[in-house]
């Protein structure tokens, strides 16, 4: 049973928290930031992206870097050997979120205490739910992540159960960035289903992809919400401006029902961790307030009509 557990995954971060085991965490990332509490632990990797950078300088390095096959998180291996981890919990779905799975394993050889690695790769919400059950397996903790999941699954069933009573399913734009766009993936068009909408955007199961704003015109979306991956919703709102230079913005349904949402890309929808009902619960609230209440542990989504500078 591991007692000294590394987490290179802020979602990771989560479920070892969520499953009781925070005692057990002996460090963390640079982004782990929830529970609050983490941020006390020793961070083991640092980022290269500059924290000023626009969503366009990001992107452009990001596509820089990849395409160049050069790592845009690095691990501190000095951190790592003074921390004696017997696990170390990563994942390999996407190399701009994390330390690639192969920096990973080759750390893992060089370190004295000689730890197990876990990897976490969940693609959709039910396999973010066996992650969990995962963690708990590992770390002989099993019948605390049955509890967990059955908690999540009741919620999730909650909100389909109102989502069936709807007349109307609204077109939904789940976006995660916004220079260039970008739709969201994964497990994010089931949650839109889920919900009580229809996502034209994102596919269930496979990555989020590049747009051009031209086909977000075209989707006629009833509903937008912006969750920028990694950005706060103060981080976000800085950005928004670029939507005033999108040719026949204003003319999206959305827009002109004042049903554009700005949420925090950091806590919703970009982590696969427990979280991701918490999001669930906020895209049903944006898409069906009449049905949907937001949970008072959730946090409001900004509606951009209430700012006048950004339309």
């Amino acid at each position: 049973m591991p007692e000294r557990i590394v987490s290179l995954l802020p979602s990771a971060t989560e479920i070892i928290c969520a499953l009781g085991l925070e005692d057990r965490l002996v460090g963390v990332t640079h982004e782990c930031d929830y529970p609050r509490s983490v941020l006390r632990l020793p961070k083991v990797t640092k980022t290269l992206i500059p924290t000023d950078a626009s969503s366009s300088e990001i992107d452009a390095l990001v596509r820089d870097r990849m395409g160049a096959q050069s790592a845009l998180y690095a691990l501190d291996m000095d951190a790592l050997e003074k921390l004696q981890p017997d696990l170390i919990v990563t994942q390999a779905l996407c190399d701009v979120c994390a330390v690639a799975e192969e920096e990973v394993k080759s750390a893992a050889c060089k370190l004295s205490s000689m730890p197990g690695v876990l990897n976490l790769e969940p693609e959709t919400l039910d396999e973010m739910l066996l992650c969990i059950r995962q963690v708990g397996v590992v770390t002989a903790n099993e019948a605390r992540a049955l509890a967990v999941i059955e908690s999540l699954w009741g919620r999730v069933a909650a909100v389909v159960a109102r989502s069936q009573r709807v007349a109307h399913r609204p077109r939904v734009a789940l976006l995660e960035w916004l220079d260039p766009p970008f739709s969201t993936g994964h497990w994010n068009p089931e949650l839109v289903q889920l919900a009580g909408g229809i996502d034209g955007l994102g596919t269930r199961g496979e990555k989020s992809r590049m747009l051009r704003w031209e086909q977000v015109i075209a989707w006629q979306p009833e509903v937008v919400l912006i969750s920028c991956c990694g950005f706060t919703t103060e981080r976000t709102m800085q950005e928004v401006g670029v939507l005033q230079g999108v040719p026949n913005w204003e003319e999206v349904p959305a827009v002109r029902d004042g049903r554009v949402y700005v949420t925090d890309g950091s806590s919703y929808f970009s982590r696969p961790g427990p979280r991701l009902v918490d999001s669930l619960e906020l895209l049903a609230h944006v898409i069906h307030p009449d049905i949907h209440e937001l949970p008072e542990w959730v946090q409001q989504p900004v509606r951009l009509a209430d700012y006048a500078s950004v339309g």
